[in-house]
């Protein structure tokens, strides 16, 4: 697995960097992403969804409370948040493994939270907070 360790000095330049990302992304790349909260891991996957050529309009938000958004684009992007999962079988009962292995590209949030949930390959981006702006 590729690590990557980041640190961007405005949302603008980390949703760029997402866009550059998501350009390049295929049908099951996995990106684990971490990071304190306010890092801007919300903000690189919006830069991910206009990558892989989400509408626009649609408003690509964290998915805390409903651990998964799926958004159609040139693939799928599945986005999901593990903060609130803590066991291995939370991740079987929302289909994480078919969703990984799937014709999407899963850009996950927290993944370290729960043990099985990195799946030995692809990218994993730390984000960093520097300072409020």
């Amino acid at each position: 697995m590729t690590k990557l360790s980041l640190t961007s000095s405005s949302p603008a330049e980390t949703r760029a960097l997402g866009e550059r990302l998501g350009a390049r992304c295929g049908p099951g790349d996995w990106i684990g992403l971490s990071g304190e909260l306010g890092a801007g891991k919300t903000c690189l996957v919006q830069g991910l969804a206009r990558g892989l050529e989400v509408d626009p309009q649609v408003a690509v938000t964290r998915p805390t409370f409903v651990i998964l958004q799926t958004y159609p684009g040139r693939i799928p992007l599945h986005h999901l948040d593990l903060y609130r999962l803590s066991r291995p079988a939370e991740l079987d009962a929302i289909g994480y493994h078919q969703l990984v292995e799937g014709d999407g590209t899963c850009v996950v949030e927290w993944a370290e939270q729960v043990d099985g949930a990195v799946p030995g390959r692809g990218l994993l981006i730390r984000l960093l907070l520097v300072d409020e702006t």
